[in-house]
């Protein structure tokens, strides 16, 4: 936790210093923190984190716009659709409870770069209950969400894999010399 807290406080000194640097160049990418649609877009992922600890699959994928693309659920790399995003919270629901704990949100706005549009980052911890057996995983996550229009158009998911595997039971082994 103590880790998580560090993180998230450097990551909100570099986005509150960052525009102060990048603003005095005008061909640098600006980033703002305070913009028009920024209650929009952290509504839009309250309402989407809420569905989710509801177990309301149908709420998670009515905030998604219908061409988003998910990456980073699974562990993967891969891509996810707005169909494929349904499917895996619909079977992730029906086996566990979610519970998001320590959330917070920041509404970024990034213009004149590769990564531009209206953001929103999150992070928190989301306690994942197996309904059959009770047992709890803790899983720390970060996700960063482009909102267009209302609606998350790309969702990036970032959480502890290893965290996971070994409240599964999955060791790690040292490298062998």
């Amino acid at each position: 936790m103590k880790t998580l807290k560090s993180t998230l406080f450097a990551a909100i000194i570099l986005l509150l210093v960052l525009p102060m640097q990048i603003n005095a160049q005008d061909n640098e990418p600006k980033i703002t923190l305070d913009f028009e649609n920024a209650k929009t877009a952290h509504q839009v992922l309250r309402d989407y984190t809420k569905a989710l600890q509801n177990g309301d699959v149908d709420k998670m994928n009515a905030q998604l716009h219908e061409k988003a693309m998910i990456y980073g659920l699974g562990g993967a790399l891969d891509s996810l659709n707005i169909t494929q995003h349904k499917d895996y919270f619909k079977q992730s629901t029906d086996q566990y409870t979610h519970s998001i704990t320590s959330d917070l949100y920041l509404p970024v706005k990034v213009e004149n770069n590769w990564n531009e549009g209206e953001w929103l980052l999150s992070w928190g911890t989301n306690t994942v209950t197996d309904k059959k057996t009770k047992k709890e995983m803790i899983i720390p996550y970060h996700s960063a969400s482009l909102i267009e229009n209302g609606k998350i158009v790309f969702m990036r998911y970032y959480y502890d894999m290893l965290n996971i595997a070994t409240s599964q039971g999955f060791t790690l082994a040292p490298p062998k010399q």
